[in-house]
């Protein structure tokens, strides 16, 4: 199946094109990027519509890793024009846009696939068996890096659709909603935003009943914090590690192995494209969407 991929920035030079090399099914047929020639030796376009109109005939489906608030418009595009399509983390900038693309593929026959890189980590389907009949009675998600080390110069996410600290927070959000039994709520939020900066640095958030809550952070120095703790009702107490990497429960860590995030992921999406089938999970942008809706917003020290 021949794909191209439209936004060309670390994650798709790191992850998405080694991915679909990997995988005999997929051929990396053509970028699409406004930074220039990738310099992979295929067929590179400035905009996405260069690409469907030069392309056309010549490919199969699209992955769609730009900043989230221009997903919507390419992915709309990519579905009219009859390709399947895979979106990056967060699928969209709004759960209205995802809706609307979801029932675009539906009506088009299109697969569509809203692509949660951190359920694909290594530890997370056995998180998710230990925790199927659980009641949890803590759950405690503590998400810190530092930005500058993680997302150096990048503007887009300082502004407003750009998620802040919720670009890497809602990895844990995909995690938790896929692997706990029943759904969460926002109760309350804190929102830290620098007063030069349109979107949080720092954010807290507390959920269902007292005992279950989220700490992230973006202004961490030093070793990186991806933890998620969930201590259940006369059952295991189980940390995931390492952003859903490792896994240890009641203390012992857990031998592990997964073929990787994105070799996952596309394995799955070729799944979808054979069937032509959706598969689009909402909960985690329901979440952070949330959050903005209660949240108290608190301005802190300026960004620089």
């Amino acid at each position: 199946m021949r794909i191209a991929i439209i936004g060309f920035g670390k994650i798709a030079r790191d992850q998405h094109v080694p991915s679909i090399a990997a995988d005999p099914r997929w051929e990396l047929a053509a970028v699409a990027t406004a930074s220039g020639d990738p310099g992979l030796g295929l067929p590179w376009y400035a905009t996405p519509a260069e690409l469907f109109a030069e392309m056309a005939g010549r490919l199969d489906a699209v992955s769609i890793c730009t900043p989230p608030f221009v997903r919507h418009a390419i992915a709309r595009d990519a579905l009219e024009a009859g390709y399947d399509v895979l979106l990056e983390k967060p699928p969209a900038a709004t759960l209205g846009e995802i809706e609307h693309l979801e029932t675009l593929a539906r009506d088009r026959g299109r697969a569509l696939y809203a692509a949660w890189h951190s359920q694909h980590a290594a530890a997370v389907p056995r998180a998710a068996a230990l925790l199927a009949d659980a009641r949890i009675a803590q759950l405690r998600i503590s998400w810190r890096e530092d930005v500058r080390k993680w997302h150096p110069g990048q503007e887009w996410i300082w502004q407003p659709g750009g998620f802040g600290v919720f670009d890497p927070g809602i990895n844990a959000l995909s995690i938790v909603t896929h692997i706990l039994p029943t759904p969460l709520f926002v109760r309350k939020a804190s929102l830290l935003f620098p007063s030069n900066r349109q979107a949080p640095i720092a954010a807290s958030l507390g959920f269902n009943d007292e005992g279950l809550e989220a700490e992230f952070d973006w202004r961490h120095s030093g070793t990186e914090e991806w933890t998620i703790a969930a201590t259940t009702a006369g059952g295991p107490q189980i940390e995931l590690r390492d952003g859903g990497a490792r896994l240890v429960v009641d203390g012992v860590e857990q031998a592990i192995e997964g073929p990787g995030e994105y070799p996952s992921i596309y394995d799955r999406f070729a799944a979808l494209v054979a069937d032509k089938a959706i598969e689009v999970d909402r909960e985690p942008l329901r979440i952070v969407a949330d959050a903005f809706l209660v949240g108290r917003r608190e301005l802190v020290e300026p960004f620089a």
